[in-house]
């Protein structure tokens, strides 16, 4: 049944709290051992164990976010929509979020509003018509205290699949993101590959603390280090490497092949 909702409600916006990220990047012939690490270690989210999360990010024509985030700057910005499960389990009017991520450091915090779309707005043939207006997005975002200086367009669409966990000492949120797969909306962008997917996998923990919770200690034996791994950038520089570059879909500063 679909789900329906008054677009307008102010209960359909949430502002997440702040939470300190750390991203460790698993190397593709790890991704088990991880996984097999955290099902000890860890207990499966109650609500969300698991799940496919799609993601439609946005940015100007000159790509001022992905450049902000490239470069590591402290303060960034990230503006996209998200829906959850695969095309084949699309509803006929599908519940998606429209979400303004804004990060400074490890801080990050998240605002979202729940909106209803046609689930033909979702199909991959059809994200270039950025799912929502430009007049809608902009209201949208103008709510959430940020304001576009220029025009915004969809960029490219990010899928994977994620596991959650919760640490049992601390209650940290933990998560396992694996099969990242992303295909570039943005017009004359890109090699014209669909569904390029990234080799390894995401361990992102998220909590009140940087320390690293003692359960998760052994995850020195995936041979990983901190990261500032960012999905957005690394699926955008993929994209844009060139046919048969030696390693073009690492990890910046790495080399998976």
């Amino acid at each position: 049944m679909a789900v329906r909702f008054q677009q307008n409600d102010p209960a359909n916006t949430e502002n997440l709290p702040q939470r300190l990220e750390r991203k460790f990047y698993i190397e593709p012939n790890r991704v088990e051992l991880a996984y097999g690490l955290l099902q000890q270690v860890c207990i499966a989210d109650a609500d969300y164990p698991s799940e496919q999360i799609n993601s439609l990010y946005f940015d100007t024509a000159d790509l001022e976010q992905y450049g902000r985030s490239a470069s590591g700057e402290y303060h960034k910005n990230k503006i996209r929509i998200r829906w959850y499960g695969s095309e084949d389990e699309l509803d006929s009017v599908q519940p998606v979020f429209i979400e303004l991520k804004t990060r400074e450091g490890f801080a990050g915090m998240k605002q979202r509003m729940k909106w209803a779309v046609p689930a033909d707005a979702l199909r991959l043939n059809n994200l270039s018509g950025g799912i929502i207006t430009q007049t809608v997005l902009v209201n949208i975002l103008a709510g959430f205290g940020f304001y576009c200086s220029q025009m915004i367009e969809p960029v490219v669409m990010i899928s994977y699949w994620r596991q959650r966990f919760r640490d049992l000492m601390t209650g940290q949120h933990v998560a396992l993101d694996y099969h990242i797969r992303s295909t570039m909306i943005m017009l004359g962008s890109g090699n014209g590959e669909k569904a390029l997917e990234l080799p390894g996998a995401v361990m992102e923990i998220k909590g009140e603390t940087l320390e690293l919770p003692i359960t998760l200690m052994r995850a020195k034996m995936l041979y990983t280090d901190w990261t500032r791994f960012s999905k957005y950038t690394a699926c955008v520089e993929a994209h844009g490497e060139r046919l048969g570059s030696i390693g073009r879909l690492s990890p910046s500063g790495r080399l998976i092949q």
